[in-house]
């Protein structure tokens, strides 16, 4: 399928699921990231959940970092170049949603891409080659594109891969795991 096709079923998808389970779902997500052998790095990019989105649902894993004591940076999306900027989150950072309800950081202490050791990947759709199908604005393609070589760059959806993703672009930056309530896909 293209990435049209698949973002165009994913969103309804994603919008046929109650809040109820989404929760759940999310909290599998969360219980099985721990089972990966990533908690031993320093800085970890995690998005904030869009709830108007359903997005899989990011303060579970907030509070795996924050338990284990780790650098927890966050973003703030510039729609006029399709850029982020990256944020440490501290007891003083103010979160406010933007125009698309995107839960943003006001100020803070800013990160360079090359300093972040791990991605948390928000998604619609991937497939088993590990690419994957966002709102199609390349944020996070154009963000991968300026972490480290090493950066581990981890998925997280509540559905499991179709095949393949039939229209993937050269500068489309590949997971190395993404991570469902029942199975972490290694790539």
């Amino acid at each position: 399928m293209t990435k049209s096709a698949l973002r165009k079923a994913y969103k309804i998808k994603r919008s046929e699921l109650s809040e109820e389970h989404l929760e759940t779902l999310s909290l599998d997500i969360a219980n099985q990231l721990l089972t990966l052998s990533i908690w031993d790095y320093e800085f970890y990019h995690l998005f904030l959940s869009i709830i108007e989105h359903k997005e899989v649902n990011t303060d579970y894993i907030l509070n795996i970092l924050s338990g284990k004591d780790k650098h927890i940076v966050i973003s703030k999306s510039d729609f006029a170049t399709l850029e982020m900027s990256h944020f440490l989150l501290t007891d003083s950072t103010t979160i406010k949603k933007n125009e698309w309800n995107i839960p943003e950081p006001v100020n803070g202490i800013s990160i360079a891409p090359n300093q972040i050791d791990v991605v948390f990947v928000p998604l619609l759709a991937f497939d088993t080659s590990g690419h994957r199908v966002g709102y199609g604005k390349g944020f996070y393609d154009k963000f991968l594109a300026t972490c480290k070589p090493e950066t581990i760059k981890i998925g997280l959806s509540y559905f499991e891969p179709v095949e393949d993703i039939s229209d993937t672009f050269e500068n489309d930056v590949k997971l190395d795991y993404c991570v469902t309530p029942e199975t972490i896909y290694n790539f």
